[in-house]
């Protein structure tokens, strides 16, 4: 059945609270991070079809801050503050995407994340290269001061490493090491900042089930329950998001698996042809999580 792009849009706005339906509680955080499957924290230029946390919180697109900007909007600590409740309920994960977007993920859907992007042995120290992202020597040495201390802070991580790394070559490594899943952060607390953890010890059971997806069942999931929360998008749509995940040929692999098996489904909207979870299988979903 064709839609109208308004009524795309409206379907959109209403799974991405942003239709004046602000999030404001833990509850209502925890229903909009499982419903959407995953969502950036800010806006991206680069995905603009991705819902935003901060979104969400607003309840609306307006004048919403990116990254660089979050500092001077007061939304930004509150949603934050909120964010990080779920961290610590481990009902979500906070992902760090290559080009430094940050992304929240329903724990739920995090071990296809993980079976994605982990080397899939997660107490051995990073190679020197590991999944395209190049390792430094200050972040093996970061890692095993981790494994052996438990969660700790850039202030403690300068003590423990004792060559006292500048901030900036701390936040590098550490950017290293979360990017390839082998650390998280857990929590943030004031004068400390951030408290950083082994990701196998902080969540054992989604890092042992992520082990065991394959690569094409992982994508697979990570695209249905995308086209879920966006109701349609275009192949180039879910490729450029999908791209910041794994390789472009992978992404298109499984969107025409997905539509062999008619479990994705060709939708007309407006002068376009979108792609689409099947409205069978969506009603199913919906009633599940209902």
């Amino acid at each position: 059945m064709a839609m109208t792009e308004l009524e795309l849009q409206q379907h959109r706005s209403h799974m991405w609270r942003t239709d004046g339906n602000p999030v404001r509680t833990l509850e209502d955080a925890r229903n909009f991070v499982e419903n959407v499957g995953f969502c950036l924290m800010y806006p991206e230029r680069s995905l603009p079809l991705a819902p935003t946390f901060i979104g969400a919180y607003a309840g609306s697109t307006d004048g919403l801050p990116d990254q660089k900007h979050a500092f001077a909007d007061p939304r930004a600590r509150q949603a934050t503050e909120l964010m990080l409740r779920l961290l610590r309920e481990r009902l979500a994960f906070e992902i760090n995407l290559s080009g430094g977007a940050g992304l929240i993920m329903d724990a739920s859907l995090f071990p296809y994340y993980y079976a994605l992007v982990s080397d899939r042995t997660p107490k051995a120290p990073p190679r020197d290269k590991t999944q395209g992202v190049v390792v430094s020597p200050l972040a093996l040495t970061i890692f095993e001061a981790i494994q052996k201390h438990g969660p700790m802070s850039k202030v403690q991580l300068q003590e423990a490493v004792g060559r006292e790394p500048s901030i900036a070559s701390l936040d590098r490594a550490l950017t290293e090491l979360w990017t390839i899943l082998k650390i998280t952060r857990v929590d943030y607390r004031e004068g400390q900042g951030a408290l950083w953890d082994a990701l196998y010890r902080w969540a054992p059971a989604a890092v042992k089930e992520g082990i065991n997806i394959s690569a094409p069942e992982a994508i697979s999931a990570l695209v249905s329950k995308y086209l879920e929360s966006a109701t349609a998008a275009s192949q180039q749509e879910i490729e450029d998001l999908f791209s910041r995940f794994t390789s472009r040929a992978k992404v298109r692999e499984a969107v025409n698996a997905l539509l062999a098996a008619r479990e994705l489904s060709f939708v007309p909207v407006g002068s376009k042809t979108l792609i689409r979870l099947t409205p069978v299988l969506e009603d199913q979903r919906r009633r599940n999580h209902g």
